[in-house]
């Protein structure tokens, strides 16, 4: 019998690279799921919900491997800004965080079915943003595929045009917290 492998539940191409950095080989196993999306959700809850939802659909299907899942929500004003619907909504997310301090919520999921390993950590770091104009957000959105990413932005692309500032972990803004995903693959002894 070979021995377990570590699997991803995302399809997330920044989670994917993420990982790759902390030189544990994975597969990628993508969870077909339904994340619950409603803004006015904790996000502490919304993503812990939605990082479980999936890694516990891929454990379901793979219960001899290891299986990561992780979600990553934009927190301001009691609202979690998620995945915009199309460009005018990613400008309408940029102009409400333009000028001001939001948090970024990430849940990460360990399981193991066949093992009964069941684990759960919550990430949060803080960004500030300049002010920005209509025609930096308009620079932005043309630099930047945004669609795909909560909050309508991303802080590894073009960072410097929209971020004054940040406290917590790069990773975890940018979708997968190493640190903490680092501690938890090592307790499990997938990582040295």
């Amino acid at each position: 019998m070979s021995a377990p492998r570590l699997l991803l539940a995302s399809a997330s191409p920044r989670r994917r690279e993420l990982l790759g950095q902390l030189g544990v080989p994975f597969a990628v196993v993508t969870a077909d799921v339904e994340e619950h999306e409603d803004p006015t959700t904790d996000p502490r809850l919304m993503v812990a919900h939605n990082a479980a939802l999936k890694a516990d659909w891929v454990a379901a299907r793979h219960p001899a491997d290891w299986v990561l899942g992780a979600d990553t929500t934009v927190f301001l004003d009691g609202h979690a800004l998620n995945k915009p619907a199309d460009l005018a909504e990613a400008a309408a997310m940029l102009r409400r965080l333009s000028g001001r301090t939001h948090t970024v919520f990430t849940g990460i999921a360990l399981r193991r079915r066949a093992a009964g390993v069941e684990v759960d950590r919550g990430v949060a770091s803080e960004v500030t943003f300049k002010t920005l104009t209509d025609a930096v957000i308009a620079d932005y959105l043309a630099k930047v595929h945004t669609l795909d990413k909560a909050g309508g932005y991303a802080i590894q692309e073009h960072g410097d045009l929209i971020i004054a500032d940040r406290t917590g972990s790069l990773s975890n803004i940018i979708g997968l917290p190493l640190d903490e995903t680092k501690q938890i693959l090592t307790a499990a002894g997938l990582v040295r």
